[in-house]
């Protein structure tokens, strides 16, 4: 008999949330179903988290855990969960409990009525003023120009239907923005909405280095606008070298004025240089990520799997093998 719910957890140095989470998501389905599974996957933990799963493990045969060879990135991790998992309806979410398990049963409650996707939307965030207002501006940025809609004030904390799991496994990316691949799926939508709580307790997994990483990831994999963006910034510098050059020339002939032309010459091409290495680098972004393509490396590599079906082999050796 099939798993109805399947929920999917990354964990980084989470050794005193993932029995905290465990015991929300039992108390949770104690009064929705008996036949679900929870997936953690150890994302190179250097703490005590992957004896503390192996302890959940042992009580309770519907925690399953993975054991990633090394830290791959929240991300590769949370693809490693979702390619495991067997449920009709997949609740993916974080370990720190700033995800609230108390939410799911209301996103349940949605894909009962027939929606395929059913994301979490923070209504306000717990987060230092600098965090906050650079993430408003980079959901808006890509807000304007992506190719497609990726929804605001969202993150990995959603439910998906088994067909848009399927779906999901079969995207080949390296770069992957998990966000922007769910909503490129399409499928009907809906959403909760919540307040995001502090971190209980650790430390955020979340440096700023991997939150740049996972936002370029974002823009450069669903949107072009990087690439227009060169045109515009060079017919704008064209446009205003000209009128400077159409000035001197009106100035030149009506009022006898004399420039030191060196002056503006420096500046021009200072200005110049300066456009050129931003789109040298932008063209090394996507040459890159062409280059990371043709590697075909797995996106993540499992050390160890524990309470897992045999019948799964061949579906667990396939997504290995992305």
């Amino acid at each position: 008999m099939p798993i109805r719910y399947s929920f999917v957890v990354p964990a980084y140095n989470e050794e005193e949330n993932a029995p905290v989470l465990y015991a929300k998501i039992v108390q949770l389905m104690a009064n929705i179903a008996d036949d679900w599974e929870l997936i953690y996957v150890n994302d190179g933990s250097r703490d005590n988290t992957l004896a503390t799963l192996r302890n959940l493990a042992q009580k309770d045969k519907r925690v399953r855990y993975i054991d990633l060879s090394r830290n791959f990135g929240h991300q590769a991790a949370l693809t490693a969960g979702l390619d495991a998992s067997t449920g009709q309806a997949v609740i993916s979410l974080d370990c720190d409990l700033q995800d609230p398990p108390e939410l799911i049963a209301e996103m349940i409650q949605k894909w009962q009525q027939g929606y395929d996707i059913v994301y979490a939307r923070r209504r306000k965030r717990q987060d230092n003023f600098l965090k906050k207002y650079t993430a408003i501006w980079y959901y808006r940025l890509l807000d304007r120009f992506a190719e497609i809609k990726i929804p605001r004030n969202v993150g990995d904390f959603r439910l998906v239907d088994r067909k848009v799991q399927d779906y999901l496994t079969q995207m080949k990316e390296k770069a992957i923005y998990l966000r922007g691949m769910v909503a490129w799926l399409g499928f009907k939508t809906t959403y909760v909405e919540f307040d995001r709580p502090e971190r209980e307790h650790g430390v955020p997994g979340y440096t700023w280095e991997k939150s740049i990483r996972l936002a370029m990831d974002g823009l450069l994999s669903f949107s072009l606008f990087p690439l227009k963006l060169g045109f515009v910034l060079g017919g704008f510098t064209i446009f205003i070298g000209f009128s400077f050059l159409t000035y001197m020339v009106f100035d030149t002939l009506t009022s006898n004025a004399e420039y030191e032309l060196i002056k503006w010459l420096s500046v021009a091409i200072f200005m110049a240089m300066g456009l050129q290495f931003i789109f040298m680098w932008l063209l090394g972004e996507y040459v890159g990520r062409i280059y990371e393509d043709t590697k075909r490396r797995p996106i993540y590599v499992i050390n160890e799997k524990i309470n897992f079906e045999t019948k799964n082999k061949n579906s667990e050796n396939s997504s290995e093998e992305q």
